[in-house]
């Protein structure tokens, strides 16, 4: 969105210098511009410049283009239900690289009881997924969606998390323009620095952890290609 916002602000500048000062592209109307979707003032402004010539509709491709090569998983900051994007969407995306992934069932472990997410060759699969979002933003989730290269600072927590209910995590982080994978065992878990106990009142052996910006680089080692995930899996699972 800001480099989309930058790439406008030139040819609205570009406007300017043609034809004078053009006030209904001023900051203070576009802010106050009455928006219904699908009609926005990115809307606005883009008809605006093509119809003064700044632009034409090959611009405009490349715009849009260039936008949607930036913002490919931006859809996944839409979902706005947490269980809808923690559990679906994420599992189901999990599953459709993974193909192997078995759904568990009492036929696959007589102890299973919804305690992890996928079954692999006697391996307990739990999958988590968080996404990385504007720190200290009360905007909406898909504005405050962060770039992969944002120097923005961000939050990213895996809740709920109980390493005594599986073998093998996977964790999958999402940005506007990426997605990355982690593969950690239950212990790497419950052993690391930034695993907090307890995050809900009474349940016992259950935590969360927070990836930021400042710690984010201490998880390279378990990040994993999206055809290496179940490679991984079985190697975290035997140690």
């Amino acid at each position: 969105m800001e480099k989309l916002i930058e790439e406008l602000k030139v040819c609205i500048s570009a406007l300017n210098n043609k034809i004078g000062h053009q006030k209904d592209l001023d900051d203070d109307v576009l802010e106050k511009l009455y928006s219904v979707f699908p009609f926005n003032k990115f809307e606005y402004v883009i008809s605006r410049l093509i119809s003064c010539g700044i632009i034409d509709f090959k611009d405009y491709l490349n715009l849009r283009n260039s936008y949607l090569e930036r913002n490919k998983y931006l859809y996944v900051f839409e979902i706005t239900a947490p269980r809808t994007f923690g559990e679906t969407w994420a599992q189901r995306h999990l599953n459709e690289l993974v193909q192997e992934l078995r759904r568990p069932s009492s036929s696959l472990d007589p102890n299973y009881s919804g305690q992890y997410d996928f079954w692999y060759n006697g391996i307990k699969i739990e999958v988590k997924a968080s996404r990385a979002v504007k720190r200290e933003s009360g905007e909406a989730l898909i504005i405050k969606a962060l770039s992969s290269d944002s120097k923005s600072g961000f939050d990213m927590n895996f809740q709920q998390i109980k390493p005594g209910c599986c073998d093998v995590f996977v964790w999958i982080a999402v940005w506007r323009d990426l997605i990355r994978y982690w593969v950690l065992s239950s212990d790497d878990v419950k052993c690391n620095a930034y695993y907090s106990k307890g995050q809900h009142r009474g349940n016992t052996g259950e935590g969360q952890l927070w990836i930021t910006e400042k710690n984010i680089r201490e998880f390279k080692q378990y990040e994993v290609s999206p055809r290496d995930i179940l490679d991984k899996i079985v190697e975290k699972a035997g140690k």
